[in-house]
């Protein structure tokens, strides 16, 4: 049983959540940005989009913070969605709302904490847009203002992309368990039982379009190395970031999956070989452009990749070694580069 107080609507509401249809799906690059510029802008650790289920708290986007969901138990937003109003804490530790409680207690790195909520299209308050730092912080009038107006912006996407046709088919595909199997909890992409998943449904959808499928495998270059150098800690976050970085090269309707380990698999619809090339440079320049930042250092990481169409009738297994083929050219070739398999 919960040990947080939950709203008199309660039911209501997780009614609403769950026709959002947005749990336990992958990241998405609108909301990271969002996310993103919250935490730059503010200078603190952690920045979220926070959707409050069941007994949990699951995170949509996240910046700062290593885990996919908590506990609903230790979830400061659970009392933004209960009051359905901003919830500000200066520092947990004087708090007279929160000082030596199990919540404060577990919470060391959200001393400071700021949680704005966000609502369906009914009024249903979901979750927040929150802001979380191990230090004392204080917000002012006018910082106030640009949470309240970033959380809109989330809350306003949220809301079309639960109207999208993309929604819409992954609705018609997939119910929440079966997203739950098929999402990886490190880097929010669709694991290889998702790629295997969508394939077919993406294939189908190319044929109807007259276009063709193209499948791109990409492989993070020396990742032993990271790890050898920088931990595990650090090799994840390469992992995170790279993810991030390869969904906000492609488009919307391209599916983007992690294989496994430091491999990634990426489904997109297009007019022909030139136009997959291209969209396997951005993913490349993407990620080599701009140093990771780690906590101990900045790491330039690249990655090589390899592309090929699915022709009409073939197995796709069959396309898929042939991509992979050519990733393996890339890396003999030098890494950093995009191969095209003929």
């Amino acid at each position: 049983m919960l040990s947080v107080p939950v709203p008199a609507n309660e039911a209501e509401r997780q009614a609403a959540l769950d026709r959002l249809e947005v749990l336990d799906t992958p990241a998405d690059p609108c909301l990271d940005a969002i996310t993103r510029l919250a935490r730059e802008l503010f200078g603190v650790k952690t920045a979220l989009i926070s959707l409050v289920d069941r007994d949990r708290q699951w995170f949509k986007s996240r910046q700062g913070l290593d885990v996919a969901e908590t506990s609903r138990d230790i979830s400061y937003c659970s009392y933004a969605v209960l009051a359905d109003m901003p919830l500000l804490i200066e520092d947990s530790e004087t708090d007279s709302r929160f000082a030596d409680t199990d919540l404060a207690k577990s919470n060391p790195g959200a001393r400071f904490y700021a949680g704005w909520p966000l609502h369906d299209v009914s009024g249903m308050p979901l979750g927040t847009l929150c802001l979380a730092d191990p230090h004392v912080r204080r917000l002012n009038a006018r910082q106030k203002c640009q949470l309240r107006d970033l959380a809109y912006l989330a809350e306003g996407y949220l809301r079309l992309q639960h109207s999208s046709q993309q929604a819409q088919e992954l609705r018609d595909a997939l119910d929440r368990e079966q997203r739950k199997g098929m999402l990886d909890p490190l880097t929010q992409l669709w694991n290889r039982a998702g790629l295997l998943h969508f394939l077919p449904l993406q294939r189908a959808a190319a044929e109807r379009s007259g276009l063709h499928l193209g499948l791109i495998y990409c492989d993070l270059d020396h990742f032993k190395q990271v790890n050898d150098r920088h931990g595990h800690d650090g090799g994840d976050r390469v992992l995170w970031e790279s993810a991030r970085r390869m969904s906000a090269a492609v488009r919307p309707q391209d599916v983007v999956t992690r294989n496994g380990g430091e491999e990634f698999v990426i489904l997109t619809q297009v007019h022909g070989a030139k136009e997959l090339l291209q969209i396997a440079e951005r993913v490349r320049l993407a990620i080599a452009e701009l140093p990771i930042t780690l906590d101990d250092a900045e790491l330039q990481q690249t990655v090589s990749l390899g592309c090929t169409l699915l022709d009409s009738g073939e197995d796709s297994g069959d396309a898929l070694k042939r991509a992979d083929q050519a990733l393996y050219r890339a890396k003999n070739g030098g890494r950093n580069r995009s191969e095209l398999a003929t």
